[in-house]
């Protein structure tokens, strides 16, 4: 799994994005066994967290940028839809 986590952390959100999505497919499609079906949840989480950390490390920096010279501007800031 050490592997598998390395890998998941070099990817961009769009790559863990897609990844995610087709293991998602994968899953609902059924028919797996029980094994197969563990693999893919475990790598769907790595790749869920990956995404969940290059979120909440874009909406820092968005909020960083938001300061001004007068101090902090403060306004909500949310990506969820």
């Amino acid at each position: 799994m050490t592997d598998s986590k390395t890998e998941v952390e070099e990817m961009t959100f769009e790559e863990s994005l897609r990844a995610l999505e087709e293991l998602v497919k994968e899953l609902e499609t059924g028919g797996l066994d029980l094994d197969k079906s563990l693999d893919i949840y475990e790598r769907a989480t790595l790749l869920r967290d990956r995404c969940k950390k290059v979120l909440e490390e874009s909406e820092r920096k968005v909020q960083r940028l938001m300061e001004t010279a007068d101090g902090v501007e403060r306004s909500e800031f949310n990506v969820s839809r």
